[in-house]
Parts: structure tokens; sequence; C-alpha cells
């Protein structure tokens, strides 16, 4: 079987060259850039302006739906479609209010049990960088009871295949995955403590940066726009994404193919302590691609996009967008939040956080061949308590008591590994 390494593209040599080739090729592929460009614009700021009428009458862009609607296939139409449009919703009580704090107190004794803070060694990845605590913001766990008991649960599966169902499955003649299947994705839990005071984090895109203008793969998912053809784009359509393989960096990367990232509060968080925002407009995407090719950006330049690093997204080349940066509404432990992934999203700043901010990551990662790879390499880290592949190699969880262990899978805990 081809090990996860072996399947990674590597940066090219000369990234400077890469960028001015691809730019000569897209602006040659598409012909009229600027008029593309007119017509990107021209529909997102129909969308936009909505957004901001919105925001200015009170009105809370993300949509909202309750979970016991998914569990019983009852959610309108009218919210289907909101959802649709913009990329993004949260589901009330996805999980009792009780269970959620409960998984929280879970995760507090795990830690304290397993003596963490005379075990951390500091940060593992270039997030962390910035803290000056001691004990991190993002837990470098994987493997507690509550986050593996969230993962196989019956709730979140049936909110992972709502999720999964907003995308085109089968396309260009082939069936990218199964919506109904979810595959595993092991990732951290958050745990932000009352009187933080925090930069946030900057508006951005995941799933790759300059991958997304220098791979084939990616060129194939963004084809319509690379002809010029604005109107056959479509941000749902997952033809090709799973055939998109993200550059080696240093710490942290993505192996999998999300349809949606994120993450189920454990604990109640207000709008204006320093919460997730998103630009709720999955077409942005569209935007951001065809921005570095026009003619007041530096040949070698994608609007701030540089090696191993995240794609930015800031006021000299996105103003347009962020106009419509939309803050998720009030939350209470057990709801959860979910956003598109090619989604522009971000993190407030905020001074003596009131309250916790506690949460734990997991997003919806149907079955393709690419997420069943990483999946099944997963299980044998989990058999180990060894750091999934895509994060630092700290394996905090080794020797820990208390952990998840195989034998307590469920028949949904065994299918995500891609496991009998």
């Amino acid at each position: 079987m081809m090990s996860n390494s072996q399947i990674k593209n590597t940066l090219p040599e000369d990234v400077v060259e890469a960028v001015l080739a691809t730019k000569n090729y897209w602006k040659q592929s598409i012909g009229d850039v600027s008029g593309l460009m007119d017509r990107i614009i021209a529909h997102l700021e129909m969308e936009i302006d909505t957004i901001e009428a919105e925001l200015k009458a009170g009105m809370n862009p993300w949509p909202e739906v309750d979970y016991k609607s998914i569990e019983t296939n009852s959610v309108s139409l009218e919210v289907l479609s909101r959802i649709k449009k913009r990329g993004c919703l949260v589901v009330r009580q996805h999980f009792s209010e009780e269970m959620a704090t409960q998984w929280d107190q879970d995760l507090v004794s795990y830690i304290e049990d397993n003596d963490f803070d005379n075990q951390y060694r500091g940060p593992g990845d270039d997030f962390f960088s910035t803290l000056s605590a001691s004990r991190p913001e993002i837990f470098p766990i994987y493997w507690s009871k509550p986050q593996m008991e969230a993962n196989q649960s019956k709730r979140m599966q049936q909110v992972q295949v709502f999720l999964n169902g907003f995308w085109k499955a089968e396309s260009a003649g082939k069936v990218w995955f199964d919506p109904k299947v979810n595959c595993i994705y092991p990732d951290r839990v958050r745990r932000r403590p009352p009187g933080t005071t925090s930069n946030g984090l900057g508006p951005h895109t995941d799933s790759g940066a300059l991958e997304r203008w220098l791979l084939p793969a990616y060129q194939k998912v963004f084809r319509h726009l690379l002809n010029g053809d604005f109107d056959l784009y479509d941000p749902w359509d997952a033809a090709y994404r799973p055939e998109v393989n993200e550059y080696e960096s240093g710490t942290t990367k993505c192996s999998a193919f999300r349809t949606f990232q994120g993450w189920t509060a454990l604990s109640d968080i207000k709008q204006d302590q320093g919460v997730l925002f998103t630009v709720p407009v999955p077409s942005a995407m569209a935007y951001l691609l065809i921005r570095p090719l026009l003619d007041d950006v530096p040949e070698e330049s994608l609007c701030g996009v540089s090696p191993r690093k995240v794609l930015p997204i800031d006021k000299k080349w996105h103003s347009l967008l962020l106009r419509a940066k939309a803050l998720i509404p009030d939350l209470q432990a057990g709801d959860s939040v979910w956003w598109h992934c090619d989604m522009i999203h971000g993190v407030d700043p905020v001074e003596n956080q009131q309250g916790w901010g506690n949460v734990m990551y997991i997003p919806a990662t149907p079955s393709c061949e690419k997420n069943r790879r990483y999946a099944r390499q997963c299980a044998e880290y989990f058999k180990l308590g060894r750091s999934p592949d895509d994060f630092p190699e700290e394996h905090y969880e080794a020797d820990w008591q208390g952990r998840f262990q195989w034998d307590d899978l469920n028949a949904i805990g065994k299918a995500a590994f891609n496991s009998d």
C-alpha cells in the first residue's frame, strides 16, 4: 500500500518560477481575465449586499437548523436553500447540553489525571508560537473518550451525512465519494479559559494555498474558471477534489477531503467573546483565484500566499470579500458549527474573555479512497496512542490512562476507520 508520504506533492524547487509560469498559463487559458473578474464581482456583490443588509438589520447570516429536523428529515426547503447559499450553518442541540458539559468535564479529568501540565513540551506547530501561556489553548490530544464518543455517535453520523448531501458526489463521469459513509479525521480540542486576551486568527482558507493555482488536480477542480466560464463553476462539485494532495509542510497539513470543517461546542459561547467568523459566500473562492491575475498584482505574487502557510485574506487584495464577515451566533454547549471547506474563516480577537470557550474539532470527511487511506493509517496511530500524521509528532497520549481503546469502538467507529 502506498504510504501517506508517497502520495504527497513536494514544493517546486523554485517557487517564484513556478508561480510566474502558472500565472502565465492561467492568463492564456482564461483569455479575458478582466472580463471574467467582472462577472465574478457582479455575482459576489449581490451576495455581499444581501449579507450586509442582514447584518445591518440585526439578522445573523448563519443559517440555523435543529438537530431533530435533521434526524427526522424535515429540514425545510427554504433552510436547505439558505445553507447552500451561505455554505455554513449552526446545528442547534446537536448534542444535549448535559452531554457536552459532561464531555468537557471528562476532558479536564483526562488531562489532569495524566499530568499534562508537567509533560507539556511547548508549541508543537507554528500555531502555538504566538501563545504566551505555559498551557496551550489547542490541546494536542486526539483519543480521549469524549472525542471518540462524539466521533462514533449516531448523531454525529447523521449530521455528517446531511452535510455531505449538499455536494455533487457524482460528476465528470465518476462517483467521487460516498456521502452516506464518513471516515474519521481525528483532530484536537480547544479550551480557552475566562480572562483570555487573544489577537484571534486572521481570515484565511485551509486545504491548500499555493496548491490551488499550481497543482494539476486543483486546476481540474477549478477547470471552469480556467476556461473563463464562471457560470459553470460550482463550489459544491466534488469533481477531482479527492485527487488533490497538499504540499508537504512543516508540522500541520490535511490529508483528507473535508466537505465541511466543523466543531462542537463544549461550553456556552457568546458572539462577542472572540468567536469564529466566516465570509459566508462559497463562490468567493473564484475571486481569490482570479485576483492575482489582475494587472495591479506583481507578476511573482499570489496576493500574499507563501509556501507552507494558509491562504491569507487581507484588505489590500480582498476588501470586497471582507465586507461580508459574519460572526457565529451565540451558542449553547452541544451546538455545532460547520463551514464549506473553501470558506474564508477566522477567529475574532477578544480581551478579558468572559466564560469558557471550549470546542472539539470534528469535520465531515466522506468515504473516498483518499480519506479511507488516511483513516486506515489513523487506526494504527489510534491503537498506539500516537498523534495522527497530519499533526505534530507529540504523542502525549501513548502512555496515558483512560484513553479510548480499539475495543471501545462501535460499528460506526470501526467503519469510520475503514476497518471491520
